[in-house]
Parts: structure tokens; C-alpha cells; sequence
């Protein structure tokens, strides 16, 4: 089957880093499958080869039939995941569209770029050295920084407040909206999209 795109959300496999800020990658793929079970169609497919949980999604919202993929290796090997899935349908980084947490955003703001650099966040470095590339697509969902400075490692890797995680779920669909927004109409429509997105009820 011919898929328009490979959505990968990056996160750390297991209950103990279930809902953890490192793990908004994750959230938004389990938002999208929610929403197709409602309203579209979703097929879970066997992606133990790519060490991935992976589903086939398709709505009346989103442009094309795309693969919805949790790697479940750990983050710094999400691309021993990415890389093997990719060629193994014959695609390129240009289809791939990675959600990840980033810590210079501010909780509750989404960024939607192509390509950068990887700003210390070992996914995307292990994704960007297998692929032999930075030029993929990102959805940069804002977790902010901590108080202080060295605190970093337990800051995502750890839970946020009850606040915040209402702040991160009323994210999710603006999330969705953006990722659906480039699905039909590229990349500057993704760009103004998750700006535009920001604060919206």
C-alpha cells in the first residue's frame, strides 16, 4: 500500500515513563488513534521487525492513508526504529513527520519546522544519524524548561502537575489540527498552523 506519510511519536516504552513529558510524542499518536477509531478507520499492523507498535490510520480530516508509529526502543535508539521503516516501504525522510517534546517552547505552544538541528534531544539525533539526514519534519510540542538548569533529565522524564497535564491535553487537538493542516497543504500551512494554534480554546 502507497501511505502519504509515517507519523512517529517519540517516547519511551513502558509504564514507567507512561505520561511522562518526554512522552508527548506518544500522546498525540494515541490522540489520533482515538479519533480514528470515532470517526474513521484504524488497523493495528505487526511492527515487531521494526521494534514499533504501528497502526494504519485514515479520517475524513486527514489527507491520505498514513502509518501511526510508537517506537519501542528506548528514545536515543528511536532510530534503529525510524530508518528500517522507512526503506522497508520505500520512503524518504521528506515523508516522515516526527512529534517530540521540546524544552525551549513554553507548556501549551507547538513549533511545526523542517530539518534544524536536534537541540540536545537524543531522538533526534538517533533518527538524524541513521537516516544520514536532519531534513524531515518536526512537531515540536512545548514542555518548557525547569527551575533549574541542571534538573533537566528528571524534568522530562518526570510527570507534570496536574496543570500541566491539562495544559498538555488541551494541546493534543491543536496538535492534530496542525499535523492534518500539512497532511493537505504542506509545510507553510504547518508553520502558520501551530503558530496560530497557540492559546486557542
Amino acid at each position: 500500500m502507497d501511505y502519504a506519510g509515517i507519523l512517529v511519536g517519540l517516547g519511551n516504552p513502558g509504564p514507567r515513563y507512561a505520561q511522562t513529558r518526554h512522552n508527548c510524542g506518544f500522546a498525540l499518536v494515541e490522540a489520533l488513534l482515538r479519533l480514528a477509531e470515532r470517526e474513521g478507520h484504524v488497523e493495528s499492523l505487526n511492527g515487531g521487525k521494526f521494534s514499533c507498535k504501528m497502526w494504519r490510520v485514515r479520517l475524513p480530516s486527514l489527507c491520505g492513508t498514513w502509518l501511526a508509529v510508537m517506537p519501542q526502543t528506548f528514545m536515543n535508539l528511536s532510530g534503529q526504529c525510524v530508518q528500517p521503516l522507512l526503506a522497508w516501504h520505500k520512503l524518504e525522510a521528506r515523508h516522515l513527520l516526527v512529534v517530540h517534546d521540546e524544552l525551549d517552547i513554553p507548556p501549551g505552544q507547538l513549533r511545526f519546522k523542517l530539518g534544524g538541528g536536534n537541540a540536545g534531544h537524543n531522538g533526534l539525533k538517533s533518527i538524524t544519524q541513521m537516516l544520514g539526514t536532519p531534513d524531515f519534519y518536526r512537531l515540536r510540542i512545548g514542555i518548557g524548561r525547569p527551575p533549574y538548569r541542571d534538573d533537566v533529565t528528571n524534568w522530562v522524564l518526570g510527570r507534570p502537575d496536574n496543570e500541566g497535564l491539562q495544559l498538555l491535553e488541551a494541546t493534543l487537538p491543536r496538535a492534530l489540527e496542525t499535523f492534518f493542516i500539512f497532511a493537505d497543504k504542506g509545510l507553510e500551512a504547518a508553520v502558520h498552523a501551530s503558530r496560530a494554534t497557540v492559546h486557542r480554546s
